[in-house]
């Protein structure tokens, strides 16, 4: 698990104010630390270009062709000429070394992008972005200094002193490549201070393994299903929350038709088992119960993992005065729980633009909830701590996925998990499943999700 932060100019002048480093010597790291990335992936005399722009992220780009002259065939291409006083600090040592200046893109092994950090807010001119779809065809290994600049597709971010927030937005994905954290002259451990969030690493997830001996199907909790309109979503969340290690999984609903091809491992039911010890409801609910009779159901303390349907009714306002309770929305499910809950009235490309705010903002009205934002990048947070998990992958990108998860989830809810740490191992479960599916990555069913679990 490593820390996120929103920016880290902070982080920095703490460097400079109680370390004594200076800035030029935080550089001198952040380039020495792309130069090594570098020379152990690449041959000496490859050819290197190093694209820079007008501040202290080029600044950085053009240290490095110091590092690196001699040993390899690198030039400088300028987007904009050095103007900040550490850019054109760097640019005088360069020249002084006879490092090349580019007027004009060539063919090169490693092509280096550090036009603008991750402090950019603007727009590329018309210039700039002819110069990035140029970049971005280029056959080269491409690696973005801090953050990529936008639309340059990058094979790696080589980011300086931590990771930031922006590093994994859902809209940035497709941009970041293979992520890395060059330290500034200092341990990270040192140069970070407190956050609030936090990158799941795939070694943090944790399996409901059975270490009692003396035990019974009983032991491991029961989990009560709402069964809808649409069964198959409500029998995928039952049979993976039974293969995750829940010993019980009742699905409920009226209508005993409706049952009749469901796995033989599942039971089911018309009112909520006595010895129910968690509830999953709204995967495929549709119109199928009332308000008045989920209520009903629901008149219990048990936790709940609430999903799909449930986020455009206004009885989520009801559930929502519970403890013990994980929501699951995708965006546009999230965007209609804002709106019901008078957060905000946004549109989805507004929220995927700002996840991580309206995470906050929800988390701080309702601190008792634990929310599970889908996307990309998954967002975990419950009061004032929040989660990314950053291993998903587009193989989920397929209906049923999310019933999955919400039957992991409901499983480690049954067997005594609180919200929050079911919500996180259950979707680091579930990315796990995926990455390790062997098959072709357009080919991926809920019911392999279900069949990888015993692999775990």
């Amino acid at each position: 698990m490593q820390k996120l932060f929103d920016e880290v100019g902070s982080l920095d002048r703490r460097c400079y104010d109680d370390f004594y480093l200076s800035e030029d010597i935080l550089m001198e790291h952040a380039a020495e630390g792309m130069a090594a990335f570098i020379r152990e992936k690449f041959a000496k005399d490859a050819k290197v270009i190093v694209v820079t722009g007008s501040g202290n992220n080029g600044a950085d780009g053009i240290a490095l062709t110091r590092l690196i002259h001699g040993d390899y065939d690198v030039s400088l291409l300028h987007a904009k000429e050095p103007k900040s006083p550490m850019a054109q600090l760097q640019q005088k040592r360069a020249d002084a070394l006879g490092v090349p200046i580019l007027t004009q893109l060539q063919p090169c092994d490693v092509l280096v992008e550090a036009i603008v950090g991750t402090g950019f807010q603007g727009k590329f001119s018309t210039q700039l972005t002819q110069l990035i779809q140029e970049m971005n065809t280029l056959d080269s290994y491409k690696i973005a200094c801090d953050m990529p600049s936008p639309n340059f597709f990058a094979d790696t971010t080589l980011t300086m002193g931590a990771l930031k927030k922006s590093l994994f937005l859902d809209t940035t994905k497709e941009y970041v490549g293979e992520i890395h954290v060059i330290d500034l002259g200092i341990s990270r451990k040192l140069y970070e201070r407190e956050s609030n969030w936090y990158l799941l690493d795939e070694e943090d997830l944790e399996l409901p393994h059975r270490k009692q001996k003396n035990s019974h199907k009983g032991s491991y909790g029961h989990l009560a299903v709402l069964s809808g309109e649409k069964l198959g979503a409500s029998v995928l969340s039952a049979s993976a929350a039974l293969r995750f290690g829940t010993g019980l999984v009742t699905l409920i609903g009226y209508e005993k038709e409706q049952f009749l091809n469901i796995p033989s491992a599942l039971m089911y039911g018309h009112a909520l088992p006595q010895t129910t010890s968690a509830i999953a409801l709204g995967m495929g609910l549709g119109e199928e119960f009332s308000d008045k009779e989920l209520l009903a159901f629901l008149d219990t303390d048990l936790p709940l993992i609430i999903d799909a349907d449930l986020f455009y009714k206004d009885i989520i306002l009801k559930l929502l005065k519970r403890k013990n309770i994980v929501l699951t929305p995708h965006p546009k499910e999230f965007v209609s729980l804002l709106k019901l809950t008078g957060i905000a009235d946004i549109s989805v490309e507004t929220l995927q633009n700002e996840r991580f705010e309206y995470a906050e903002l929800f988390c701080k009205k309702y601190p008792h909830a634990t929310l599970l934002l889908k996307g990309a990048n998954v967002i975990i947070g419950q009061n004032e701590k929040f989660y990314v998990n950053p291993h998903g992958s587009a193989k989920l990108a397929k209906g049923g996925s999310g019933d999955v998860l919400s039957g992991l989830i409901g499983a480690l809810l049954a067997q005594g998990f609180e919200a929050l740490h079911a919500a996180i191992h259950a979707s680091l479960a579930h990315t796990t499943l995926a990455k390790h599916y062997s098959g072709a990555d357009f080919s991926l069913t809920p019911n392999d999700l279900i069949e990888q679990i015993g692999k775990l």
